[in-house]
């Protein structure tokens, strides 16, 4: 047979073709992974690329904290389980029946979203209230104050979630990693929080008072043995972060409570992210051994960490930031500051924005161009008040 022939006759085999689907399918599947989790990708890549410059050796060991993986591990699983049960939707309701009208209906959403992120983190609090927002604007055809209702939720989730040491996972590390005291935090955070809360408020007013109907009260029963678990291991969570028990205690004691009250809850927990803080531990740890960059991040860095890591938050997302800068800076409180403020901006300057857009797009007669204008237009406007009124504060 002649070679044009075989070459033929062997593209067309069935072995071929089941072959090239499965290296198609592979791919696809792997593109969508890279789609999904770019943050993820960024961090695995850029770990490995400095690994070329820093070969592993024993130094490896010391770049991963332990406890701030133990403490987000046990945080996601105590969070899910508090969800599970309906907690957050049953007080969600209670707080729907009380609204008289849309503008008193979204400020009742962004304060909820606004103080729970400050205990549930800024992505679980808009996993939770965001998809109840949708389905309180289903009876309206009020679709700007809908869009308005959910880019000021995802604000305040961003905004509160700054407040506590486990509002979010970068707070989580650099509370650990500057050995903050809790009042030491507060003091720094206490200030933004409060003028960004003023800024949703009187956001708020472009929201009209239109009637929002009447909503269906939830019946949700509650397991109050399942609850008491939980509230329990959030509180075990609390005392790690703030250092009263040792780290590892929460991590186990989050095991064995999802082992004897609902195994589901440990698939719950968000593992790419804990990976990501390992890949980004590993490129810090390489890139500070490195003299030339260390010397230009710390230079660049010095009486700048508010602006410089609120406009990094902007291409690779506030978390990767923290991590990233906090390896050429000692001003651990300007890092904070400048890190929460940088989740306001970009989509994914908070990967948490995404979940809200992710969430929305599919909502009947969703418009996700006019929720990205909305969402732009509020998110820069106040990512550069804040910035205007606090870095001549934090910065002097």
């Amino acid at each position: 047979m002649p070679p044009a022939e075989r070459k033929t006759a062997k593209m067309t085999s069935p072995a071929f073709i089941t072959e090239a689907c499965l290296w198609h399918k592979t791919m696809k599947i792997f593109i969508g992974f890279c789609k999904s989790q770019p943050v993820f990708v960024i961090a695995f890549l850029a770990a490995v690329a400095t690994m070329f410059a820093v070969p592993p050796d024993s130094g490896y060991a010391d770049y991963c904290n332990f406890s701030v993986l133990a403490e987000l591990f046990a945080l996601m699983i105590a969070v899910a389980g508090l969800r599970s049960v309906g907690l957050f939707e049953k007080m969600t309701f209670i707080l729907l029946k009380k609204a008289g009208n849309v503008r008193r209906l979204a400020r009742f959403l962004i304060i909820v979203c606004f103080f729970s992120s400050m205990l549930i983190t800024n992505d679980v609090a808009l996993i939770t209230f965001v998809p109840l927002t949708i389905l309180a604007f289903s009876g309206t055809d009020d679709e700007r104050s809908r869009i308005l209702t959910i880019v000021l939720e995802t604000a305040a989730a961003n905004l509160g979630s700054m407040m506590t040491p486990f509002g979010n996972p970068q707070n989580l590390y650099l509370f650990d990693r500057y050995d903050m005291t809790a009042m030491e935090f507060i003091t720094t955070m206490l200030p933004v929080g409060a003028a960004s809360l003023v800024c949703l408020m009187l956001l708020t007013l472009m929201i009209p008072k239109s009637d929002c109907g009447q909503k269906s009260e939830h019946h949700r029963e509650i397991s109050h043995k399942r609850l008491i678990v939980y509230i329990v291991l959030f509180l075990v969570c609390i005392a790690a972060v703030l250092k009263f028990i040792p780290f590892w205690i929460c991590a186990v004691a989050a095991v064995i409570a999802a082992l004897i009250f609902d195994r589901y809850l440990l698939l719950k927990a968000d593992y790419i992210l804990l990976l990501t803080f390992v890949c980004f531990f590993v490129f810090v740890g390489n890139i500070a051994r490195i003299d030339a960059v260390r010397d230009f991040l710390s230079g660049i860095l010095t009486g700048n960490e508010i602006i410089v890591s609120s406009l990094l938050s902007q291409g690779i997302s506030n978390v990767p930031a923290a991590v990233m800068l906090s390896g050429f800076t000692e001003n651990g409180a300007a890092l904070l500051a400048g890190v929460n403020i940088g989740g306001l901006g970009t989509p994914i300057a908070s990967m948490a924005s995404l979940i809200s857009l992710q969430l929305y797009k599919p909502t009947k007669n969703a418009d996700s161009k006019r929720y990205l204008l909305w969402f732009s237009a509020i998110n820069f406007g106040m990512l550069a008040l804040l910035l205007a009124v606090f870095v001549p504060i934090m910065q002097r």
